[in-house]
């Protein structure tokens, strides 16, 4: 009878989530369902929501969850990106709040202890299905939240959408094309004209959200490589490392977080950095790591600087 009842409780869950109002409309009563769901191991997402034994409760699940309870709410702006597999820089310390639009009626978003409603008009062309949510597709999100700001937040998000990416170790193709974001934000929406003006930044050959913020630093500093240029080795192996300052034959090179991690990894960084080394045209390679490009940018630039005046 036990197996029974808990076979019952999974089939009725969604996705790895359970309503105890869809229990309780399958006869449950509330008594023998708060037995069953502590006995088995089941995970109190929200009031009202209850997630599978042996699933985590993280973003995703709580996004599940407050759909399930809220059907017409649609995951948007950062949780949207995080579906997509669009890379974002973080927000903040600990916990972000999932996010979702409601688009019944325009006006102010509000915040939750867990989760941000905006309320703005989505149109069916707006929306898809995303790992069996609702979610706003991948050029509305990246418009929202460009037009959200601010800029590097801005740019990281549309780089990462307009290039082929490998995201939490999932190879994805371009989510969409820079005149698709062009049409976006051609929309009167509040945010639109520094959206815009910004777009004129974004570079889909960047390859990592570190990369795209060096290159807004140095821009910043009025320094402009070129992105992801093309050498051939004397053996004739093709290497694009992140930047090149082509007159001064100076190389940038950004690392990221997963850097190395195995020794073939690092076997195989340090043969291409040899044959970077050996590339006509290139004089000299500066490698930065991605906690320099966000943490030190100050460094980052003084260092670029004084290698562009040594080199002439």
């Amino acid at each position: 009878m036990k197996t029974h009842a808990k076979q019952d409780l999974t089939a009725l869950a969604q996705g790895g989530v359970l309503l105890t109002a869809r229990a309780l409309e399958a006869g449950w009563s509330r008594r023998r369902l708060h037995r069953r769901l502590r006995a088995d191991g089941w995970t109190r997402v929200r009031e009202g929501a209850w997630a599978a034994p042996g699933r985590s409760v993280d973003w995703e699940t709580e996004a599940r969850a407050v759909q399930l309870l809220r059907p017409r709410l649609v995951c948007s702006h950062r949780t949207a990106a995080r579906l997509h597999r669009i890379e974002l820089l973080r927000s903040g310390p600990g916990p972000e709040p999932a996010e979702f639009t409601d688009p019944s009626a325009d006006g102010s978003s509000w915040r939750g202890p867990a989760r941000r409603v905006h309320r703005m008009t989505l149109t069916d062309a707006d929306c898809t299905v995303r790992r069996g949510l609702r979610v706003t597709t991948p050029v509305r999100t990246v418009g929202d939240l460009m037009r959200r700001g601010p800029r590097d937040h801005a740019l990281v998000c549309a780089d990462s959408a307009l290039a082929k990416r490998v995201v939490h170790g999932v190879r994805r193709p371009p989510l969409l094309g820079r005149a698709d974001l062009h049409a976006e934000l051609a929309s009167a929406r509040k945010g639109g004209v520094a959206a815009r003006e910004w777009l004129a930044l974004a570079d889909p050959a960047s390859g990592s959200p570190a990369e795209t913020i060096a290159r807004l630093r140095m821009h910043d500093a009025g320094l402009h490589p070129e992105s992801q240029p093309q050498f051939w080795t004397p053996e004739g192996q093709r290497i694009q490392p992140d930047f090149l300052f082509r007159e001064q034959g100076l190389v940038v090179e950004i690392e990221g977080y997963a850097y190395h991690g195995t020794r073939e990894a690092h076997a195989r960084d340090v043969h291409r950095m040899n044959a970077l080394q050996a590339c006509p045209g290139v004089r000299q390679v500066l490698r930065f790591t991605a906690t320099d490009v966000l943490h030190r940018p100050d460094y980052v630039i003084a260092t670029i600087r004084q290698a562009l005046t040594r080199l002439g």
